[in-house]
């Protein structure tokens, strides 16, 4: 169920007390006002009145003593008018465990607040290397709530917008088979790995052999007559050497075909990076290097080796694609989940990471026809006593305290935007 705005509780410290008489326009367009009747429409009612008024009360007395079915709570109303999108490490998650704040964050968003509503919120992380339903069933046990595919989107979500381009492809990064099983599932039609390579040609990377298990899971094949279309970075490399060797090898080939050599070495696949995060915050002390660090070594040795720029493609934040992507499974989740078939006025996308949230944030703002809110927290990347280089709207310690931030916000904004007159209430719009 939806609202149509923030609901602003009624409290004894926001009401004014007036006589008829007092009452005007000027007045009551302060604020909530209890109009008092004159006294003479105030004035005790007769004996027989006042015994049946005692009669009623007596009976409604005696039936709210009788036993009864216990009444339906009332449904929390969903907030039409903002909306939250979330980074996951750094800001919910650290090193595998929820940070202390996140699951009461989560609480608060899902209806156990002072306002009585829910929030709807999706999740837009860098991460991968899983499949979106894989991940969502990791957060959901991790933060104890429901997550599903349809509020979720890692690094390489939009990648699946590219299946139908190209048809051999090379898939680097992630855990065993993971990433090709993601790719397949975005309906890309052949799915290379790098243990494929490696088990066709074990002399292709001399410091890396593979396991019993990564040979088992290799599929056999003659890459002398393949030719591979794209490459596609879809998570973080776990043997730098041999994948950036083998990404080389294909970039200077011709056409893609290993065991080939370029004369201009502009015949190679195009390069495709899932994020562009040069450090991200784990279980560590201090941040760790990522797949943005990754981009910026291959850029460099092929700059070493054959004397030319290398030009790559990253998707992920900051990137603008990926917060219209955003928008459009931010507007599917709250249509299909609460019948909201609009879009929130306020998006408040909560990060740690100020080269990545916060500046993809503050620059789709420039160029959405909603408002993009960005927030900074001090639970990941982000290192207090440092000024990031791209400055959020707010800085706040922790998602909890973002998420009270942006609520609060909302509501000091209903309460400018409302007020009252002798003809009813009516509305209008703040500006910032």
């Amino acid at each position: 169920m939806s609202a149509p705005s923030l609901i602003v509780p009624a409290g004894g410290r926001f009401m004014r007390r007036l006589s008829s008489s007092e009452a005007s326009k000027e007045n009551m367009s302060l604020g909530p006002t209890v109009v008092v009747p004159p006294k003479h429409l105030m004035a005790p009612s007769s004996a027989n009145e006042v015994a049946a008024s005692i009669e009623v009360a007596r009976h409604e007395l005696e039936d709210s003593a009788a036993p009864s079915t216990p009444s339906t709570p009332p449904e929390t109303l969903v907030t039409d008018k903002y909306a939250y999108a979330f980074d996951i490490d750094g800001v919910l998650i650290r090193g595998g465990k929820p940070i202390p704040e996140a699951i009461e964050a989560m609480k608060v968003l899902n209806g156990a607040n002072q306002y009585g509503i829910k929030v709807p919120y999706i999740f837009v992380t860098n991460g991968g290397g899983k499949t979106e339903q894989e991940r969502c069933v990791q957060l959901s046990q991790q933060l104890q709530i429901e997550v599903s595919p349809g509020q979720f989107i890692c690094g390489h979500t939009p990648m699946r917008e590219m299946a139908e381009r190209y048809n051999t492809v090379l898939v680097v990064g992630g855990e065993g088979e993971k990433c090709r099983q993601v790719a397949e599932g975005y309906g890309f039609k052949d799915v290379v790995t790098p243990g494929d390579i490696i088990k066709d040609n074990q002399d292709t990377t001399p410091f890396r052999k593979l396991t019993e298990e990564e040979y088992r899971h290799s599929r056999a094949r003659n890459f002398g007559e393949t030719e591979i279309e794209a490459i596609f970075v879809f998570a973080d490399s776990r043997d730098w050497a041999s994948d950036q060797q083998i990404i080389l090898d294909l970039l200077m080939s011709k056409n893609g075909r290993l065991g080939t050599r370029s004369e201009t070495f502009e015949e190679g696949p195009p390069v495709f990076f899932s994020h562009n995060d040069v450090v991200w915050s784990a279980s560590h002390d201090l941040t760790r290097i990522g797949m943005g660090a990754l981009r910026v070594s291959l850029e460099a040795m092929f700059k070493a080796v054959t004397g030319k720029d290398l030009k790559t493609t990253a998707f992920g934040k900051p990137q603008i694609g990926t917060f219209q992507f955003a928008t459009r499974l931010l507007q599917q989740w709250r249509k299909d989940t609460h019948s909201i078939d609009s879009p929130p006025d306020t998006v408040y996308f909560v990060g740690d990471t100020p080269e990545s949230d916060i500046r993809g944030t503050n620059e789709f703002d420039n160029c959405a026809e909603n408002n993009w809110y960005s927030i900074l927290v001090r639970t990941g990347v982000f290192q207090e006593g440092t000024k990031p280089r791209f400055t959020p709207r707010a800085t706040v310690d922790n998602v909890l305290e973002a998420v009270k931030h942006g609520m609060e916000r909302e509501y000091k904004k209903a309460l400018k935007a409302s007020f009252i007159d002798v003809d009813g209430v009516q509305g209008s719009a703040i500006e910032e």
